[in-house]
């Protein structure tokens, strides 16, 4: 029983291919170490193989329905000398029920008495040893397998040959034993089995050449009670592949009986041989290294100490289809219909709510692939040559020898067209259409090229990038940025000397894999989530509008946060929508993060703004002069564009190599390139001798704005400050980083652009361009790109802070308000100094005089207010006391004292009081000894 949670189809299948991953590794080594001998001369002198050390065995059926017959030592690197490859019979030959196919003259003969023929089948009976064509391996059942110890436990462990049966192995190893054939016509394999103990697994699969089991078999066999039973599982027409496992369970130290497995037969094959001992007469899963001279043969071999042709036949796997491709019965590959996808096996279609991503992804090299071709230039008069340059090799394609060590080898791809996925929203601002990603490897003793040249719509190859010397195993990756018929093409040059022979004929160079994305009339190797529709004939797949991306689960489209933009070729989920870099923001589509010539910096006293809109226009700088070996002069010529323009790039550098050559008036092609920043090696006219300067090698150094900021780092990108001058002003540089998409040979990381905006009022607009110091060039690594540019434009704007304010004394009656910049001005553009203000004023003596009167009147009526409210007071009082004594009277019941003289309202007691001639003194005493006498 499998453990729970773990899968044993899986792991069977893992198992089943670190085993043959580890036979073909030992047929290299073994392979390798034949020749390595055969090639210095120190192994035994190998003899001429005879009849009885190899057998015939045919190659596969190709497409006109023919094959060949070779022949296959027992034991390879025993001996040499094998017969020649020769033709063979047609692949619908058969022979009859009785009959066998004498392979060494390629006809059918009679059985010799009591023996016996299935015609179309063979049958394996007798097991005094393995059988050719059986493969017995051992692994593991450990997940980690890779553990030394642990495979070398189980070497042993294997089925073994018993005369009349093979018995499987009984310890906890994995013991396979597998057979593989190809039927030319539907048939079946039976076999019997003695199957007594529960505690081995025990299964039987049956896998076409790409690995996939039968839909049909029953894989776990069941135990048997009643001795052997029988078994039969169909097979299809075409390759299979047989598997017999088991595994053992050691319980209780149990030694566990073996699975015993005998007669087994299959049917739909060729013709069997008599003797029981089956002739391979198909070509099954493996292929074989055949060796022949490198044509045209100038060695002689039969000279001393010549190397001999080392020995063919050695066997290893086929590898399967390149992914979006199947095998067909004929056993060759053909593409998966649109709407399907395969990693090399069968087609399956797309599932609802998913896009094929179309493209070619070649990694297996068993045939080179129909849409590539390959052939010799020669490097002395670049004539083409009948030769091959490339050759496959399973998992890899090489330089073949060539005529000559300066010849060119040539391989080239060509594409048709692209076509985006549908889920992608054209952008005119991103501009990759697809991209090529290969994986290579060089190997050379002296100073080999390899070339990677583009060419669009049968143009003229352009020379991409170049790896000199040797390189070892890695990637490059190369952008599309037009739809157009492509051609890709891999040039390798042993050596650039103009001589004659092969002295490096083991320099090679090695492709591993190829991949180009979104081909037109590509295949798929998976298939990806799209953006639903909802139509009458169901879901289907649409575009989501611009800076939207595709939520996984749902299917449905979600507009980007603010100042995010959304990765094109990967729109799946909110985590496509990437943050823009410092200073920077998205575009209304969210395709690209760009300046609009604004920047802000905060300090604890104030906000600085910065506008760089002056600076919006194109510049161009001109690097110092610099000399070939032989005297040629030319420099490097930069474009750059700095900010605004919604994203847009700007900056053009074109290759007008090309169009010198054209007479006037004719069109031309130029290549150019758009990038915030670029570079072009310019070739003055005096040198040159034409009416204008060449043009060529334009390099874009700037693709992408990374952010802008006051720091020296960003994003990983360094601006050092020591390149330049310093700064003197106290005002620190604004920075833009950038960095280009091209990866290159040096560059591993990409190129990258810093320019350092420094505020110099001394600098009008545009301002001045500057070099680093001590890298003329604009770099002093290839990579990284520097540039200064000094401009009062680099200030920041003007404010009511970069001002001063003076007001004059008074003078004649007039004031004057003036304004003055601070001293140096730093800033540029913004408010505008303010205009002097005169205004009316008075003098100091005005002003006294104005101050005396002013006091005067003050005091005057302060003083005519005293008297009336102290007059006031007086009466107030008078009325008080007089209130007080009629009050007294009305207790006393007095009469009324009548007087015809007094009024009423008039008080003569008023009179007497207070017209006397006495002191206020006196009259203030007088009341209060009145008061006290009527109490």
């Amino acid at each position: 029983m499998a453990e729970p949670g773990h899968n044993p189809h899986s792991s069977a299948r893992s198992r089943g291919r670190t085993a043959r991953r580890t036979t073909r590794l030992l047929w290299l080594l073994l392979w390798a170490g034949t020749a390595f001998q055969v090639t210095l001369g120190t192994g035994p002198e190998l003899h001429a193989c005879k009849e009885s050390e190899y057998h015939y065995e045919y190659t596969a059926c190709d497409s006109t329905g023919s094959r060949w017959r070779v022949a296959v030592p027992h034991t390879p690197g025993l001996c040499t000398s094998l017969p020649d490859p020769v033709k063979g019979t047609e692949c619908s030959f058969s022979c009859n029920a009785g009959e066998f196919l004498d392979m060494k003259d390629q006809s059918c003969k009679p059985c010799a008495e009591g023996r016996y023929s299935l015609g179309t089948g063979i049958r394996f009976d007798e097991w005094d040893e393995l059988p050719h064509g059986f493969a017995s391996l051992s692994a593991n059942m450990e997940v980690d397998d890779s553990v030394t110890e642990s495979t070398e436990n189980c070497t042993s462990s294997k089925w073994v040959p018993r005369g009349d049966y093979i018995a499987s192995n009984t310890d906890e190893c994995t013991a396979t034993l597998m057979y593989a054939v190809n039927l030319k016509q539907s048939g079946t394999v039976n076999f019997e089995y003695y199957y007594p103990d529960s505690s081995i697994i025990f299964e039987f699969f049956v896998q076409n050449d790409q690995c996939q089991p039968n839909a049909d078999d029953s894989r776990w066999m069941k135990t048997t009670e009643k001795g052997w039973e029988f078994h039969s599982v169909e097979l299809n027409r075409g390759n299979n592949v047989l598997y017999w496992r088991t595994t053992a369970f050691s319980v209780w130290s149990k030694v566990s009986k073996p699975v015993l497995v005998r007669n087994i037969a299959i049917t739909g094959t060729k013709c069997k041989a008599g003797s029981g001992d089956p002739l391979q007469s198909s070509w099954t899963l493996t292929t074989q290294r055949m060796y022949k001279w490198a044509m045209p043969k100038i060695c002689d071999e039969d000279l001393e100490g010549a190397v001999k042709l080392p020995a063919s036949g050695v066997k290893t796997f086929c590898p399967p289809c390149n992914p979006g491709f199947f095998k067909t019965n004929n056993s060759t590959c053909e593409p998966c219909p649109y709407g399907s996808y395969s990693n090399g096996s069968d087609c399956t279609y797309c599932p609802a709510g998913t896009e094929p991503a179309v493209g070619f992804e070649y990694k297996w090299w068993n045939t080179l692939p129909t849409n590539m071709e390959t052939t010799v230039l020669s490097g002395v008069n670049f004539e083409y040559k009948g030769l091959t340059g490339w050759e496959v090799a399973g998992d890899h394609i090489y330089t073949a020898v060539g005529a000559s060590d300066n010849d060119f080898m040539i391989l080239t791809l060509v594409v048709p067209g692209f076509r985006p996925p549908q889920s992608v929203m054209a952008d005119i601002e991103n501009k990759e259409v697809a991209r090529i990603t290969f994986v290579f490897e060089t190997i050379c003793s002296v100073n080999c090229e390899l070339y990677f040249m583009v060419g669009m719509n049968s143009r003229t190859n352009t020379p991409v990038e170049t790896w000199k010397g040797g390189k070892g195993k890695q990637s490059y990756t190369y952008t599309i940025e037009e739809n157009a018929t492509v051609s890709f093409t891999w040039a390798f040059q042993r050596t650039t000397l103009h001589e004659t022979g092969r002295k490096y004929t083991d320099d090679v160079a090695k492709i591993y894999s190829i991949n180009v994305t979104n081909v037109m009339g590509g295949v798929a190797s998976y298939c990806r989530p799209c953006a639903l529709e909802a139509s009458d004939m169901g879901s289907s797949c649409t575009s989501c509008p611009a800076g939207h991306y595709i939520d996984r689960d749902s299917g449905t489209c979600h507009l980007c946060p603010p100042n995010t933009i959304l990765q094109a070729h990967q729109p799946y989920g909110a985590q496509a929508c990437v943050s823009c870099g410092s200073g920077t923001k998205s575009n209304k589509i969210h395709s690209i993060c760009y300046n609009d010539c604004t920047f802000s910096r905060d300090t604890p006293g104030r906000i600085f703004n910065y506008n760089f809109s002056a600076l919006a226009s194109t510049v161009s700088l001109a690097g110092a002069p610099s000399f070939t070996s032989k005297g040629l002069k030319y420099f490097h010529h930069f474009t750059l564009s700095l900010c605004g323009n919604q994203g847009k790039k700007m900056s053009v550098c074109t290759d007008n190599v090309t169009d010198l050559r054209i007479p006037e008036g004719e069109a031309g092609f130029s290549k150019s390139i758009v990038a915030y920043v670029c570079q072009v090696v310019i070739i003055p006219s005096e040198v040159t001798g034409y009416k204008a300067g060449v043009s060529s090698q334009p390099v874009s150094l700037a693709d992408q704005l990374v952010g802008v900021s006051t720091n020296m780092t960003l994003d990983g990108i360094i601006s050092p400050a020591e390149l330049f001058h310093p700064e003197t002003s106290g005002m620190p540089d604004v920075i833009f980083f950038f960095r280009s998409n091209d990866v290159t040979q040096s560059c591993s990381s990409g190129r990258s652009t810093t320019i350092r905006l420094r505020c110099n009022p001394t600098k009008a607009v545009p301002g001045t361009l500057l070099l680093p110091r001590m890298c003329s060039d604009g770099t002093c690594d290839g990579c990284n790109f520097h540039f200064l540019w000094e401009s009062v434009a680099a200030c920041p704007v003007c404010s009511a802070s970069d001002y001063h304010t003076f007001v004059s004394s008074c003078v004649a009656g007039i004031q004057k308000t003036t304004y003055m910049w601070r001293e140096p001005k730093l800033c540029f553009g913004g408010i505008s100094l303010p205009e002097q203000k005169v205004t009316i004023c008075k003098t100091i003596d005005f002003w006294l005089k104005v101050g005396i009167s002013a006091g005067t009147c003050t005091a005057i009526l302060l003083t005519v207010l005293t008297c009336y409210f102290w007059k006031k007071n007086q009466k107030l009082e008078y009325k008080y006391s007089k209130l007080v004594m009629n009050a007294t009277l009305k207790d006393y019941d007095l009469p009324a004292a009548d007087s015809c003289a007094i009024m009423e309202g008039e008080d003569v007691e008023d009179d007497l009081i207070f017209t006397s001639k006495k002191s206020l003194f006196g009259k203030i005493k007088s009341f209060t000894s009145k008061v006290g006498g009527l109490r």
